[in-house]
């Protein structure tokens, strides 16, 4: 089962590594004997797919989600391994998209509205003021 990223952009199964365990949740007594839980791993350091602007940028994005250079997506969502598998698939296809996606405009830095200084110093002054509610009355 290949994974289509892009219409450029086509894992092939050879590169995809599954793994199999037992799921918790719904099955009744189904759920103790099979191995619905589905966990796919994919090598980005060994992929012959990717080229190296695309895996360093990979690397960049998704760095904390990476074991050893391998990407693992896990499904656990549906009873049956077969519908799981097509969901660790899908999960996989839109993560490396998401990830390959070029990045959006960057933010220009502006300065608060006169409005809005005024508007946070009258919300600062109503809660001081709400705390200064809370204190012991003085003698005087």
């Amino acid at each position: 089962m290949d994974v289509q990223v892009s219409p450029q952009l086509r894992i092939p199964s050879s590169e995809l590594g599954w793994r199999f365990s037992r799921s918790s949740g719904p099955g009744g007594q189904h759920v103790n004997t099979s191995d619905s839980r589905v966990e796919l791993l994919w090598d980005i350091y060994g992929s012959k797919v990717l080229t190296d602007e695309q895996r360093q940028q990979l690397v960049e994005r998704l760095g904390p989600r990476l074991t050893s250079g391998t990407l693992t997506v896990s499904a656990s969502e549906q009873r049956s391994q077969l519908r799981n598998r097509e969901i660790a698939v899908d999960k996989l296809a839109e993560l490396l998209a998401s990830a390959l996606a070029p990045a959006g405009p960057q933010r220009r830095a502006t300065k608060p509205t006169q409005g809005s200084k005024r508007r946070r110093l009258a919300a600062k002054g109503r809660r001081s003021d709400l705390k200064a509610q809370r204190r012991r009355p003085t003698h005087d």
